[in-house]
């Protein structure tokens, strides 16, 4: 590769988010790193695209390694920020789009509710190699973002995956990767190939409420069955066994289903 590689860094988390920093701290010296995230909390936003949003671009500082860097804060969604940042304020095409590192793991079949995610897969879109990095942490860091919450080890690999997507590119026939780090890991926890559990790990609690008309936001809470479990699934890896999840991902969501099965199917 001619030259410093650039590696735009955003999250869903919001510009002020310790794991964002955290993210291109990790970076810094593997590149002309460039950040450019959601000026509010976006967790939960998938890959939407809310017309509503004004789309307005906010210069700021942000503490990185001792020293300060200019930042961008954008009026949007995750993926609409990553939209603003190849289009509008990257000097050049990326080479690589590092997301997160995001405060709680997004493990399971609901990913695609993860504004993480999402801002990987508009990444993977544009062509570019794309890395969505969640580090696990209890239910009350996932909208409070702590100081408190470490992140060297989440850090340790960003670095890793960072740089040998940047080396070789990502694996054949992914768009981009998920990787989760559990809260117990060190930088010597082994991590595992994974795929997408069909399990639903944050299940949704019904409101308590008197009458329909009062607030009433849907609640969650985590459930892993472990009869059905795969054994090769992000939940497992994460959630059963501690091990770092690595999934590789496609922007192709066809069912892997035959033309044959199909019309067999329609007779």
């Amino acid at each position: 590769m001619m030259g410093n590689p650039l590696i735009l860094v955003t999250n869903d988390d919001g510009i002020n988010s310790p794991g964002l920093r955290a993210a291109a701290a990790a970076l810094e010296d593997m590149g002309d790193v460039l950040v450019v995230a959601p000026v509010q909390q976006h967790s939960g936003a998938g890959r939407s695209m809310p017309p509503a949003s004004e789309g307005r671009i906010i210069r700021q500082s942000i503490a990185l390694n001792g020293h300060t860097v200019e930042a961008y804060g954008v009026e949007g969604s995750p993926a609409q920020v990553v939209e603003h940042g190849v289009m509008e304020i990257a000097p050049r095409r990326p080479d690589l789009l590092v997301v997160g590192i995001n405060y709680g793991e997004n493990i399971g079949s609901g990913i695609t509710v993860s504004g993480t995610v999402g801002a990987a897969m508009e990444g993977a879109d544009f062509g570019i190699p794309s890395l969505a990095v969640s580090r696990q942490t209890a239910p009350e860091y996932y909208l409070n973002h702590s100081d408190t919450v470490d992140m060297k080890t989440a850090m340790h690999f960003v670095r890793f995956f960072a740089r040998r997507t940047l080396e070789a590119g990502l694996p054949p026939g992914a768009d981009l990767l998920k990787i989760d780090v559990p809260q117990s890991a060190t930088p010597q926890t082994p991590w595992r190939w994974t795929r997408i559990s069909r399990q639903r790990y944050f299940y949704p609690v019904k409101p308590r409420r008197r009458r329909p008309s009062d607030p009433g936001p849907m609640g969650f809470e985590v459930r892993v069955d472990l009869e059905t479990l795969e054994p090769d699934s992000d939940i497992r890896a994460v959630a059963i066994d501690g091990v770092v999840s690595v999934t590789p991902i496609t922007l192709d969501m066809t069912a892997p289903v035959s033309a044959a099965r199909l019309s067999e199917w329609l007779q």
